[in-house]
């Protein structure tokens, strides 16, 4: 696919379906290999590898901390690349990342033969390898909307197919995951078989999706300015400038954690508070339903109150729906209809995450003259994946000081520590959202299209030059 590099007037020209969905199915690919990371693996390394919670949570610290760094270095590597070739500049990177990912997805689930520090050190060595190689695929990917469109209603669009995508891994992950692993009698082996299904169908999306989308503004600096030199200190200093890239980053680091708590959280929450681990592939099916839903109804809603209000809506329902599950969720059907509300929430959230950072891009260029959509990206994915470290660490953490136990009966102190995990954690960072991007996010919609403008103005100035 050739790209096209447009860096004067808007374009109005609408995306295809084809297009879209092509897009969106990159995330179907993605989650299909990370979900399986965040909801299974800490329950791999504590149930099947034999390392103790407090290490397995360890090992999901540390990992996501360097792959922060990975991701800041992909997306650097990204914005300095000065030979752009028909491929374009960002989807290389997609197509020669995926193989190595889906084979490093399938060795993240293996147990060797070895001592408890060796095992240790293999959930190391193998984690942050997979992290590094998702960096590799996922930052140019998530940094892919800006270069298809400027329009912030298609970007919108964009946004809601990548999050169907997202939530269609999920689900499959929810749903087919542990059946395939409980299907053989060695645990160990059904860790792998199931790994290998995921990773194949994984690979399959997203090579789909490289070959069915297209860049379209791939910003090059006029001639006169094509040899002037942006130092990567000064890159860095512009990112702190840029308040809407903070603020978003700031909540992600609430939201990303909450959900990621949940997803790791409800395996052991079936099978010790509910008594049936059964219940999670229905869980996660009606639960991400609910998801799709939410999704559906996002550019309705934007188109009426826009996307920071949406966003807030969001998170109060999350909110809401969590604290009434505390009280009430103590069998499988209100697990169930909470869990269902809750996920529609966060729908609204994380659909729009993939927007509003499209839309820092151009604020920060707006801002500061420099415009790198693979730092910005990797910046907001730097919280992210923070806030994914803190999903690991902290249930790791609680379950080690509540004294949980694998495959045995649980205290009284664990279930309310598991308990606590599901629903008060997530709930109270929900509400953190809301006052935060109520109070401190200022980028609206009409600002955001004057500043388009604006910057479309100087670019064609630029190039009278």
């Amino acid at each position: 696919m050739q790209q096209e590099n447009t860096n004067n007037a808007v374009s109005t020209a609408r995306i295809s379906f084809k297009e879209k969905f092509s897009y969106g199915l990159g995330d179907v690919g993605n989650n299909m290999l990370f979900d399986m990371g965040q909801i299974y693996l800490l329950k791999f390394y504590t149930d099947s590898l034999g390392l103790p919670a407090a290490v397995a949570g360890l090992v999901f610290l540390l990992t996501k901390i360097w792959d922060g760094f990975a991701d800041v270095t992909v997306g650097t590597w990204i914005d300095s690349r000065k030979k752009i070739g028909k491929r374009g500049k960002f989807r290389p990177f997609m197509l020669y990342a995926a193989l190595p990912l889906a084979l490093i997805t399938i060795v993240s689930f293996t147990t060797p033969g070895f001592s408890l520090t060796g095992k240790t050190i293999w959930a190391f060595a193998t984690y942050m390898a997979f992290g590094t190689i998702y960096s590799i695929f996922n930052i140019p990917y998530g940094s892919m909307i800006p270069a298809m469109t400027q329009d912030s209603v298609e970007r919108s669009e964009l946004a809601s197919f990548r999050w169907a995508g997202a939530n269609t891994g999920l689900l499959i992950a929810t749903v087919a995951f542990m059946p395939i692993v409980t299907a053989f009698d060695s645990m160990q082996t059904g860790y792998v078989v199931a790994a290998t299904v995921f990773a194949f169908f994984g690979l399959i999306f997203q090579l789909f999706s490289y070959h069915g989308i297209k860049e379209r503004h791939v910003y090059k600096k006029p001639q006169g300015m094509a040899n002037a030199k942006v130092s990567l200190l000064s890159n860095y200093k512009s990112l702190f400038r840029n308040m809407p890239l903070l603020i978003l980053s700031l909540v992600n680091l609430f939201t990303f954690s909450a959900f990621n708590v949940k997803l790791a959280v409800q395996v052991y929450y079936c099978q010790y508070s509910l008594n049936d681990i059964s219940l999670v592939p229905y869980m996660g099916f009606f639960s991400i339903g609910c998801v799709f839903i939410g999704i559906s109804m996002v550019p309705f809603i934007v188109r009426h109150i826009g996307k920071k209000s949406t966003y807030i809506l969001g998170s109060a329902i999350w909110a809401f729906a969590d604290i009434m599950a505390w009280f009430f969720a103590k069998s499988p059907v209100p697990f169930i209809l909470f869990a269902c509300l809750a996920f529609f929430g966060t729908s609204f959230i994380n659909t729009l995450n993939w927007a509003l950072v499209s839309d820092a891009v151009e604020y920060g260029e707006w801002k500061t003259g420099n415009r790198s959509e693979g730092l910005v990206y990797s910046f907001f994915i730097f919280f992210r994946k923070m806030s994914q470290a803190f999903a690991g660490f902290v249930p790791g953490i609680v379950l080690a000081a509540v004294g949980y136990v694998p495959n045995a009966v649980q205290s009284l102190e664990a279930l309310n520590g598991i308990k606590g995990l599901m629903f008060i954690y997530p709930a109270a960072l929900a509400v953190t959202t809301i006052i935060t991007m109520g109070f401190f996010y200022k980028l609206s919609d009409s600002r955001f299209s004057e500043i388009v403008v604006e910057l479309n103005e100087r670019k064609l100035a630029e190039s009278r030059t």
